[in-house]
């Protein structure tokens, strides 16, 4: 399964050398600004400015497109469901509980684009940041919150864990379908219900596979005298610069652009 989300591409493009806060910041920031968009010139600036981050990543197309293949099934189904059950506009298309309209097309379209940026934006910062630069990134945002008790600390390296264990666990599956493909378990025909059962039995190892791996780096962390914050020391200080100055100035700017753009 060509899954990216939580891959780090190496490289030298401006994101990767931005400061992990900035961008942290900026993607958070993107996904509630996104919502503030509903025509399309507001969706027209959204995507331009997505294909400006893919550009500045100098990440390829055809690897981001190759990772967002088990996604485009997902937004495939929320384009469908949304086109034929949302009833405004005129109406194109009428037959049982399916009605196609002008209006349900267009839901359909900014759904399925907000849902595709969200998922390329949170990528983009996977890909150019690595899982330490996160955990280092969320640690120092979330740095206040410890005065309420929050264990700030472990919050963020557990997501920093939970990012970096998405590729391992999709692998994981993957080899256990091939596995059980070479048994003669189908999983690509048959009725629904039967790829379903197929599915099924994928769970139990791969649950086991998944409770090994998290005890055996428990283990590797104990071993390692790891013993939360307290007394830990930072090889690497995070250091802001200029770039994520301007990236934060473009995010905040983008508010009032859209703002003053919606019908």
């Amino acid at each position: 399964m060509n899954i990216i989300i939580g891959q780090y591409v190496p490289g030298k493009s401006i994101l990767h050398h931005m400061d992990p806060r900035s961008k942290l910041l900026a993607v958070f920031a993107l996904i509630f600004i996104v919502f503030l968009a509903n025509n399309w010139v507001t969706y027209g600036v959204i995507v331009i400015l997505t294909l400006v981050a893919i550009v500045l990543s100098r990440v390829r197309l055809r690897f981001i497109y190759k990772g967002l293949k088990p996604i485009l099934l997902v937004i495939i189904i929320t384009f469908v469901l949304n086109a034929f059950f949302t009833k405004s506009g005129e109406a194109i298309f009428d037959y049982g509980w399916f009605h196609l309209t002008t209006g349900g097309l267009q839901q359909a379209a900014f759904i399925s684009v907000r849902l595709l940026v969200i998922v390329i934006m949170t990528t983009l910062l996977t890909l150019t940041t690595t899982p330490i630069d996160i955990t280092d990134g969320l640690e120092n945002l979330l740095r206040p919150f410890k005065k309420l008790r929050f264990p700030v600390h472990e919050f963020a390296l557990m997501m920093s864990i939970a990012l970096r264990f998405i590729p391992t666990l999709m692998e994981e599956t993957e080899k256990i379908m091939k596995a059980q493909t070479a048994r003669g378990v189908e999983f690509s025909s048959g009725p629904l219900t039967q790829r379903i059962k197929a599915i099924l039995p994928l769970l139990v190892p791969l649950f086991i596979s998944a409770f090994k791996r998290a005890e055996d780096l428990a283990m590797a962390m104990e071993a390692r005298g790891y013993r939360g914050d307290i007394g830990r020391t930072k090889l690497r200080l995070l250091k802001w610069g200029l770039k994520d100055s301007l990236l934060l100035l473009v995010v905040i700017v983008l508010i009032p652009v859209l703002v003053l753009l919606r019908g």
